[in-house]
Order: C-alpha cells, then sequence, then structure tokens
C-alpha cells in the first residue's frame, strides 16, 4: 500500500532512492565530504555514512551559507542525495537544492522524522510537493 504525503515544494523535480534519515540538523559545510558524499561532523547521527543516491530526510540545514555550494559541489561529484526533505527548510539547502537540481520539500502534512524510516523506498515529486512511501 503506498501512502502519499503533501507538503511545500522548495526545488523541483523527481528523485526516488531509499531514505537516510537523521534528527539531527546538517551543515553541509565541514559537515559533509563534498567528494566523497560523507557525513564527516564529529558526534553526527550520519557520522560515516554516505548520502549519495539517498532521500535525505532531516530537520533543518545550519551553518555557513557555503552550504549551498557544497550542496552544488556534490551535484557535481555525482555523490549528492536524490532528493531532500527538511521538516522546515531554512535558506542554505533550499538555494543548494534549487541550484543542484535536487528535489526538495518541506513542510510535510506529517513529520518526516516519524511517518519515514531509513532503508524506505521514498520518491519525492518537488515539482507537485509530495512524498510517496511504501
Amino acid at each position: 500500500m503506498s501512502i502519499k504525503l503533501r507538503g511545500r515544494s522548495i526545488s523541483s523535480g523527481i528523485g526516488e532512492g531509499e531514505a537516510l534519515v537523521s534528527k539531527d540538523a546538517i551543515s553541509f559545510l565541514g559537515g559533509v565530504d563534498a567528494k566523497t558524499g560523507v557525513v564527516i561532523e564529529k558526534g553526527h547521527a550520519l557520522e560515516g555514512k554516505c548520502i549519495a543516491g539517498k532521500v535525505l530526510v532531516f530537520p533543518r540545514g545550519k551553518g555557513s551559507t557555503v552550504g549551498s555550494y557544497v550542496l552544488y559541489q556534490l551535484a557535481k561529484n555525482r555523490v549528492a542525495p536524490a532528493a531532500i526533505i527538511n521538516v522546515e527548510a531554512e535558506i542554505i539547502v533550499a538555494v543548494g537544492a534549487i541550484v543542484s537540481n535536487i528535489p526538495m520539500i518541506d513542510k510535510l502534512e506529517k513529520d518526516p522524522l516519524a511517518e519515514i524510516r531509513d532503508g524506505q523506498v521514498v520518491k519525492v515529486n518537488g515539482t507537485e510537493g509530495t512524498v510517496e512511501k511504501e
């Protein structure tokens, strides 16, 4: 049975993949290796995990505005997430997703941190502002 949740579209496009869920905010500058897509922030819930090709689910971004450029570098290096779902987007991640063509939505009708599990296959339609999961 497929479940569809609605949210706010931040960056258009469609991305699908296994969910990688974190209750921690993410700083892309200094928190994610732009060459490998591996989370390198010490003590982060996703430390050591690769975000490449995943649907990255986290509350919001944090840190420097250069984080937008790191997202762009992740895309150029082909190690960006397939899509991003935030509880509430902030400008750094939103701009990074838009310039990198990474589908992104936020403000889902249900809390994505409670509704989506690690490894669950999720489809994000950033154009329509929907998330589908099994």
